[in-house]
């Protein structure tokens, strides 16, 4: 049984899977294209939504679901959580749990932290909520900084092996360059074998 107190980057597995995850949608331009590009192979990913954007977009919530991705819990406002007292960051969370719920019928099962902001205090938040908490191998792609679509890339296809938990960019801002990147990266790995999975599917094949 994998912690629900320290952030996950990659899962001991067998199979040879990676879960590729998109933060702070959604967007109703990008988070369309990304499911475009996945309903492509039939692969799934997971969205890790913010409240506040959920509440602008509820249809795309709806849409994500409705496609068999997953959608975790990335806190209503993305607030550096260690700067919050323990109340205050639970409220982040049990309010998006909340939104998610309501328009999907299905409760969270796990939680990013914005910026992977966290610490022993975050970490009983998510214990508390029976969250997985998880992190990435990839997070030097910077895609939100529009670094090019070459380093998105590199960046990305070094941290690839069976278990990887990869992130991406699919809300705030010009996100064209992630939306290439993952347009060829995404090929690229069933080419290769790998099974695309949401994050809880990569949990539950852990050794």
């Amino acid at each position: 049984m994998l912690p629900y107190n320290t952030l996950i980057h990659q899962v001991p597995t067998r199979r040879k899977a990676v879960a590729i995850t998109f933060d702070d949608g959604p967007n109703p331009v990008y988070t369309l294209q990304v499911m475009e590009v996945f309903r492509k192979v039939q692969g799934k990913a997971t969205f890790f939504m913010i409240g506040s954007q959920m509440e602008q977009h509820p249809e795309m919530v709806r849409a994500v679901h409705a496609e068999g991705h997953e959608i975790g819990n990335h806190s209503f406002t993305h607030p550096a959580m260690t700067k919050l007292q323990k109340p205050e960051a639970k409220d982040e969370l049990v309010q998006t749990e909340a939104l998610i719920e309501q328009l999907t019928g299905v409760k969270p099962k796990v939680f990013r932290p914005p910026y992977f902001d966290q610490n022993e205090m975050v970490g009983s938040v998510s214990e508390d909520m029976k969250y997985h908490m998880m992190g990435a191998l990839n997070s030097e792609t910077n895609d939100w900084e529009m670094p090019g679509v070459e380093h998105i890339l590199e960046k990305t296809r070094s941290e690839v092996r069976p278990g990887s938990i990869l992130i991406f960019h699919d809300g705030f801002d010009d996100r064209s360059q992630t939306i290439e990147a993952v347009s060829i990266l995404v090929p690229e790995l069933t080419a290769d074998g790998y099974e695309l999975i949401t994050v809880s599917e990569l949990i539950s094949s852990a050794l």
